[in-house]
């Protein structure tokens, strides 16, 4: 095999490579291209999923806004219950105070 020919083989086989990958790539992106449906949908669902996301925000600051509402009413409930429980304590100690004057200035016979 003569120079001449070599070169002419090789060149012969690189375009024939060449031509075999053009193909190939060709047959790639014939069978991955998306559609517009397909980036449509795509689309579509991209915007429910944003949707959703500043729902479950909202929602998440709904839940932490209540929860400090009703963290702050149990609070103001539970100084309640201790003022209350205080001044039944002074009554009863009231009350067991003047029992024990009403025997001392009436006692019974």
């Amino acid at each position: 095999m003569s120079r001449t020919e070599f070169i002419i083989a090789t060149a012969i086989i690189l375009f024939v490579a060449f031509c075999m990958g053009w193909f190939a790539n060709w047959l790639i992106h014939r069978f991955t291209r998306v559609s517009k449906s397909d980036v449509g949908e795509l689309e579509r669902m991209a915007q429910e999923l944003h949707e959703a996301e500043e729902t479950r925000d909202q929602a998440i600051t709904y839940l932490q806004q209540r929860e400090a509402e009703l963290t702050n009413q149990i609070s103001q409930t539970e100084a309640e219950l201790n003022a209350a429980m205080e001044g039944l304590r002074d009554a009863r100690h009231e009350a067991e105070e003047l029992r024990a004057y009403i025997e001392r200035v009436h006692p019974t016979q």
